[in-house]
């Protein structure tokens, strides 16, 4: 399929970006921007080249992406390999990051010089090919043939790579196996995957029995049901000819989000709050869904459980949930400094470093098929073999088409559900509201 490079985008989405969407690859603080989202002055202009012929290179992304980790930095170690070199990380909150991208895009200012772009956001930029630097020009189509087909045809055509992709998403749930023992449930990983592996109807069946037992609360949120499943469907929010199907994917992972709310399942923590992340620790909930770099967002927000949680099967089987690319601006004045760096990024060597640091599975296939991630395990997760869970389902994948304005329906579905969970509106009527709502902010 062809893309354009000067195809006009639509950027009506932008200020509707969902709250809760998950960084997409990469765990991190996801809350929405407030309306004054504006660039952060140290992120307000492009990076030049030093007067003393260094190089600055800014890097914007969101979440975790593994680039500086306790006693692991790609960023120092890049540095003292090439001299000259000053890489400046720009976090930032997942979108309110892709926002003030397309406000440099429209003001042609003000960009990094490396961006990282996460998938629901793929279609908008990729459409606006000709703001970015086509990494074809560097020689980026040699890597063609080292990745997932679907992962490469996200960002790149015959005439035009924009991005090169980081990681994929491939789910699995993370579960608390010592609040499961202390309930007299099954707790084992393979007891675990039977009961809950099955379907989503099996998963909420014993989710009741869980509450029942322990009188805890089974799920963090069910607005974090609603990605998972959708990811599972065979469309997702639109066709690949950006025709809305919200009877399709959404309705399904709508329905059974709020199963999850009509049956006492949900802790109803705000995802990326301070309470949600609390709750990892305290127990507050025993299993959320997990694509693979949410690993890492557990493991900083709760320590002390180390060994104490582990890996199941995802009810209903696979799908994928996330995923980002590198790519420049090219605003930026160092577009050469800036390829050197990423394409280091995605070089076996150091995607798994990122792997077994932070969980960010990559999205090569030699890399998946590695003995590195083949043999992996994770003693945070009870010696799980992490690397087959995810790299088995990875390869069972079938993606699907992400429209222009995914964050849209998204956040129409998740607000909905929250006002359910909060009692402000009722079950019956949540459905006919969400469909209103994203009706009312397509443009």
């Amino acid at each position: 399929m062809k893309w354009s490079r000067n195809r006009a985008v639509s950027i009506a989405a932008l200020g509707a970006a969902s709250a809760l969407v998950l960084g997409a690859c990469s765990s991190g603080p996801s809350t929405s921007p407030t309306s004054d989202a504006a660039p952060s002055d140290d992120q307000s202009e492009s990076s030049a080249p030093a007067a003393d012929g260094d190089v600055e290179l800014k890097v914007a992304f969101w979440g975790d992406f593994g680039l500086q980790s306790d006693g692991d930095s790609l960023v120092d170690e890049y540095e003292a390999a090439n001299p000259g070199v000053k890489i400046t990380l720009v976090p930032g909150e997942h979108p309110a990051t892709h926002e003030a991208l397309q406000q440099y895009l429209i003001a042609g200012s003000g960009a990094p010089d490396v961006q990282a772009i996460d998938l629901d956001y793929v279609v908008q930029f990729r459409e606006q090919a000709d703001k970015f630097v086509n990494l074809k020009d560097f020689g980026a189509d040699q890597y063609k043939d080292s990745y997932l087909d679907w992962k490469w045809a996200q960002m790149a055509d015959d005439d035009t790579i924009v991005g090169l992709g980081t990681d994929i998403g491939p789910q699995a749930m993370c579960y608390r196996w010592d609040l499961f023992e202390a309930a007299g449930m099954p707790y084992t990983r393979e007891e675990v995957s039977a009961a809950i592996g099955g379907s989503w109807e099996d998963f909420i069946e014993f989710g009741k029995e869980y509450v029942e037992k322990s009188g805890k609360k089974f799920v963090d949120n069910a607005v974090n049901i609603y990605q998972p499943v959708l990811g599972q469907q065979p469309v997702a929010s639109f066709t690949e000819d950006e025709e809305l199907a919200l009877d399709g994917g959404p309705k399904v992972a709508f329905d059974t989000a709020l199963a999850v709310v009509e049956a006492g399942l949900s802790a109803n923590l705000a995802a990326w709050s301070n309470e949600w992340n609390a709750g990892f620790e305290n127990g507050d909930f025993a299993v959320l869904a997990c694509p693979a770099w949410m690993r890492g967002h557990i493991k900083n927000s709760a320590p002390s459980t180390e060994g104490k949680w582990d890996l199941a099967a995802i009810p209903g089987g696979g799908g994928n949930w996330g995923g980002s690319f590198w790519t420049i601006p090219a605003q930026s004045a160092n577009h050469e400094a800036a390829y050197k760096f990423i394409e280091w990024l995605i070089q076996p060597e150091q995607q798994i470093r990122i792997f077994k640091n932070v969980g960010n599975l990559p999205s090569q296939k030699a890399i998946l098929e590695s003995d590195e991630i083949q043999n992996s395990t994770d003693p945070f997760f009870n010696n799980a073999p992490d690397g087959q869970i995810f790299a088995e389902s990875a390869f069972a994948l079938k993606p699907q088409y992400i429209g222009r304005e995914e964050s849209v329906v998204r956040t129409a579905m998740e607000n909905a559900l929250n006002a359910v969970q909060g009692g402000q509106i009722t079950a019956a009527e949540a459905w006919d509201i969400a469909v209103s709502e994203v009706n009312a902010n397509l443009s």
